[in-house]
């Protein structure tokens, strides 16, 4: 598979995704931002001292999910030492713990755990993915990365667009990376001004899956009680409701 180098080929790579499989292939072949090819790969060689003994993934991380997905999960970027170490998203770190430990009390992940690729995780109804998908110094994207980064999730939206019917945006960065979707894979022109981020933030379209918004599952949000597990119950209460889950 051809690598992608430049914004231009991850545009034109992005389009010729015919489904989920070749365009997670495709995600995980990128090098188009240099500062952030080079922090993965330093992360993946140097590692955190209790994972000295593994390997690394240290490349994009793609989508996890189904490909007739009702609900989608967008966050910002995955984690230096979970999605950058394991090659999945939300796996591996705190963050993925609190978020499928609700996706799980949800009826809506078969487990709530995910801590390797390979531990048996199935979610139901529902796709994961993030805006960044290469791990940032600091969880700290620049607007030209995002930027770089968008026509993967935007051909991923079109991909689940059949069935899509709301998407949850983790944290403010993936509620402002929503809008340029609504253009790219609807035609839809984005509300203006846009809708404020907040956890419990709904905006819907007519013809464009609804928008609702939750605070990040990380640390920062979970250890200081600013996020806790009964909004986060709240939130995918009301994402089941309005997608149609039982």
């Amino acid at each position: 598979m051809a690598e992608s180098r430049t914004p231009d080929e991850v545009v034109a790579r992005a389009a010729r995704a015919t489904d989920l499989a070749d365009l997670d292939g495709a995600v995980s072949d990128c090098f188009a931002c240099p500062r952030l090819v080079t922090w993965r790969e330093e992360v993946a060689r140097v590692k955190r001292a209790a994972f000295r003994d593994q390997e690394y993934w240290g490349r994009p991380v793609p989508g996890f999910g189904v490909p007739d997905a009702r609900i989608a999960i967008l966050g910002l970027a995955p984690a230096a030492h979970g999605g950058n170490r394991i090659g999945r998203i939300f796996t591996g770190d705190r963050s993925g713990d609190v978020l499928f430990a609700a996706l799980h009390r949800a009826g809506l992940a078969n487990q709530p755990t995910s801590v390797a690729a390979d531990d048996g995780l199935v979610v139901r109804g529902t796709r994961i993915f993030a805006a960044v998908r290469c791990a940032p110094p600091d969880n700290k994207p620049t607007p030209a990365e995002r930027d770089t980064c968008a026509p993967w999730l935007h051909r991923e939206v079109a991909l689940i667009r059949p069935t899509l019917r709301v998407v949850v945006a983790l944290g403010a960065f993936a509620w402002a990376a929503w809008w340029p979707v609504l253009r790219a894979v609807y035609g839809v022109r984005p509300p203006s001004p846009r809708p404020a981020f907040g956890h419990g933030a709904h905006w819907s379209g007519t013809s464009a899956p609804a928008l609702l918004g939750c605070y990040h599952v990380s640390q920062q949000n979970t250890f200081t009680g600013r996020l806790t597990p009964g909004m986060l119950d709240d939130v995918f209460a009301r994402a089941k409701q309005l997608a149609g889950v039982d």
